[in-house]
């Protein structure tokens, strides 16, 4: 390659790696306020999510269950 081509191709590739940094900068920024502002609003304060918890309290018993030979449930 020629030098003026070579150094065509290196600044483009500094100009391309400055626009990268910006953007990823910006990009955090925006997520990091947007998150905190989420956090300061509560909304994730208290927040269950009880169908999960309830779905994962069924299968551990349907599991438990299995290896007892039984259906998940205790006779009574």
């Amino acid at each position: 390659m020629s030098e003026p081509v070579k150094k065509a191709a290196q600044q483009a590739e500094e100009r391309l790696d400055r626009v990268a940094t910006s953007v990823r900068e910006q990009f955090n920024k925006i997520i990091e306020s947007r998150f905190a502002d989420r956090i300061k609003e509560g909304r994730f304060a208290d927040q269950v999510d009880h169908g999960v918890d309830q779905g994962r309290a069924d299968t551990r018993r349907d599991q438990q269950g299995a290896r007892r030979g039984g259906r998940g449930r205790s006779p009574a």
